[in-house]
């Protein structure tokens, strides 16, 4: 029988540097934690320079760089000096987030109606270097279509509602809103990728959504790793994201 699909995944290391930022040490390092996630199979590396520094730092950007081959997906909130040294890095990709010095994770999507006028100056800049901007979003119809008029290539829907939801009636609703946004976001144009919350329990149903390209995942995985080692946990799950 052959293989279906299998999506790409994203393996965000932040939480290697939150770690390190615990005890202010060297270690443990998250380039090295890349250069694993590699060798466990994955196909991008995800880290977040938030403005308060909380885990990843400046000097971690160009140590993961020259760790591994895989395409670096920077995630970053649309302030102009994380705008400016995401221009002089050069990453793959980008993906602007919210971002609120009080929250612990990302707590909602990006609206992509409110900030257009911001996104319009920047989005240019980023794809004049060949950068691809990806817009960190809640499944909504009205910001798939805002995150198309602002120039993005790719969208990640925010799938914490569907990995917190509490019964079975609310997380089949939510899936439906991310299966209906996903279809939307293709039909637009634009690439579709889908993260947050996601965990080794409630990936398949995500990953089952045809439109869907990327997930990036980064705090189950981490956590796992305590266990297994990080490289097996990323082939986990990647294991999970094959259909035939």
């Amino acid at each position: 029988m052959t293989v279906r699909r299998i999506l790409k995944l994203g393996v965000n290391i932040d939480h290697v540097a939150t770690l390190r930022q615990a005890r202010r040490e060297g270690f443990p390092d998250p380039a090295l934690a890349a250069r694993e996630a590699e060798l466990g199979g994955a196909e991008s590396i995800t880290l977040h320079l938030r403005e308060d520094r909380r885990h990843i730092q400046d000097s971690d950007l160009p140590r993961v760089r020259h760790a591994t081959r895989l395409p670096i997906n920077l995630e970053m909130a649309m302030h102009p000096e994380i705008a400016r040294i995401a221009l002089r890095f050069r990453p793959e990709k980008i993906c602007i987030v919210p971002e609120r010095r009080a929250e612990v994770t990302t707590e909602g999507g990006l609206d992509v109606i409110a900030k257009a006028g911001v996104l319009r100056k920047w989005v240019p800049k980023f794809s004049a270097k060949a950068i691809e901007v990806s817009l960190f979003i809640d499944p909504d119809p009205a910001q798939v279509k805002a995150s198309a008029q602002a120039g993005a290539r790719a969208v990640e829907l925010h799938t914490g509602a569907y990995a917190n939801a509490q019964s079975a009636k609310k997380r089949r609703a939510e899936l439906t809103r991310i299966r209906r946004a996903a279809v939307l976001g293709r039909r637009l144009g634009l690439k579709v990728h889908a993260g947050h919350g996601l965990d080794y329990e409630n990936v398949r149903p995500i990953a089952g959504i045809p439109e869907i390209e990327e997930l990036n995942i980064g705090f189950s995985i981490v956590s796992r790793a305590l266990f297994t080692g990080l490289r097996e946990a990323v082939s986990q799950m990647k294991r999970l994201l094959k259909f035939r």
